[in-house]
């Protein structure tokens, strides 16, 4: 069964996104962590404590312990949430609230069955940077956005700009290396990863945007996931904030932008 077959359930397809972008991140970051920490080991000749550190999941909030759960297990939702905000605690300055605000323990919505039938999904797909480079995961998140795009149809504008539309405006726009980009309408980070592959693909340096990356948007879910395609794409110093543009300016050219995630 893949994810379109799971978003025919109880959760609208529109809200969908909300769960599986999220899931998705969780298992990148368990799966590169499980990378990092095997390559430490056998660096230090198996000195646990220094592949240790620095580690990016908290106690407890990694994906393999949610998949061991016995099936009678009747709250994993609520074990995969504090798994997540276990994550965003140990990492307040880049990964808090990046999971969003998804009702992982309304079983109304999502029924354990469903959520565990996702986690064995997922479980199937190695992602860690030797199965899935920065670049082929990040493209095929794009790829997910576009679909859910596709499946709520009039909906789709609030969050995902056709990728021919992107190109077009930043080809206009030609942004080089070193400048500073700000989308005050980001969706989910479209504008912003197309300014990075514009950048490289005219042979420019795109490591010189990092900390020059800037985006605004409403919605907390669409915030959230421009937030999880950025760092899936490798982007490793941003900032994407949520807020109305015409109501609220956290960024202004008066002004030093703030060169951190949120």
């Amino acid at each position: 069964m893949g994810i379109r077959e799971h978003s025919s359930g109880p959760v609208d397809a529109a809200d969908f996104k909300s769960y599986v972008f999220p899931l998705l991140f969780f298992k990148r970051i368990s799966d590169v962590y499980d990378e990092e920490y095997t390559i430490a080991l056998e660096e230090s000749d198996g000195d646990e404590e220094y592949a240790s550190f620095p580690r990016i999941t908290a106690s407890r909030s990694h994906w393999t312990p949610l998949v061991r759960c016995p099936r009678r297990h009747s709250n994993l939702g609520l074990a995969l949430q504090k798994a997540m905000r276990g994550i965003e605690k140990a990492n307040p300055e880049t990964l808090y609230g990046i999971f969003g605000d998804a009702q992982w323990t309304n079983k109304d919505r999502l029924p354990d069955s469903l959520l565990r039938d996702l986690l064995e999904h997922f479980s199937r797909i190695a992602l860690g940077n030797t199965a899935a480079q920065a670049d082929i995961l990040g493209q095929s998140y794009e790829y997910l956005i576009k679909k859910f795009a596709d499946l709520t149809n009039k909906k789709a504008g609030e969050f995902y700009t056709p990728r021919s539309v992107v190109r077009l405006m930043v080809r206009i726009l030609d942004p080089k290396e070193g400048e500073s980009i700000y989308d005050p309408a980001c969706g989910t980070g479209g504008m912003l990863m197309e300014a990075i592959h514009h950048v490289r693909e005219n042979h420019g340096d795109d490591r010189t945007l990092w900390g020059n990356l800037f985006g605004q948007e409403k919605n907390l879910t669409t915030s959230a996931i421009a937030r999880m395609n950025l760092f899936l794409h490798g982007a490793s110093d941003f900032q994407v904030v949520r807020g109305i543009h015409y109501a609220s300016r956290p960024f202004s050219l008066g002004t030093t932008w703030p060169h951190s995630t949120a």
